[in-house]
């Protein structure tokens, strides 16, 4: 049994745009996968208001998971220093080992979730990473669908 996991980027779109495409989603919960979620990218997408306006808004449920976030110096050398996305995606594939984030979670856990992350495309953004990782770890279980 398939496992439906959302993701989105919050920048580059405005609040009405953004919470529009995840109630239009069905999501239950959000699970935002950012190290750091009092990002100033954008004002609603800060921690305490993001999880008011998403039960207000979508009635779904918020919860910040930096287990399946980047550590900074992985971030730092990707985004600040311009580093290569090759890189970045196996220091952070290296880490979500490490930590063996599959074992801190259930796949089943996932479903009706959408992971929040600030980049705009999925492509070069760890929330497809995740999803791609807990997949290989769970046989495929997760259906996963970029908003």
């Amino acid at each position: 049994m398939s496992m439906d996991v959302t993701t989105i980027g919050f920048t580059k779109t405005s609040a009405e745009d953004f919470f529009g495409r995840i109630r239009a989603a069905g999501v239950k919960r959000v699970l935002d996968v950012r190290l750091h979620n009092t990002s100033q990218l954008a004002g609603f997408a800060k921690s305490e208001d993001l999880a008011f306006f998403l039960k207000t808004i979508c009635g779904a449920g918020y919860v910040h998971e930096p287990l399946l976030a980047p550590t900074e110096e992985i971030m730092t050398a990707f985004k600040k220093e311009k580093g290569d996305w090759n890189v970045f995606q196996n220091d952070f594939l290296g880490l979500m080992a490490e930590r063996k984030v599959e074992d801190h979670f259930k796949a089943e856990e996932f479903d009706g979730s959408c992971l929040l992350c600030s980049e705009d495309k999925p492509h070069h953004c760890h929330r497809r990473l995740v999803c791609d990782y807990l997949n290989g770890k769970w046989g495929g279980k997760l259906g996963i669908r970029h908003l």
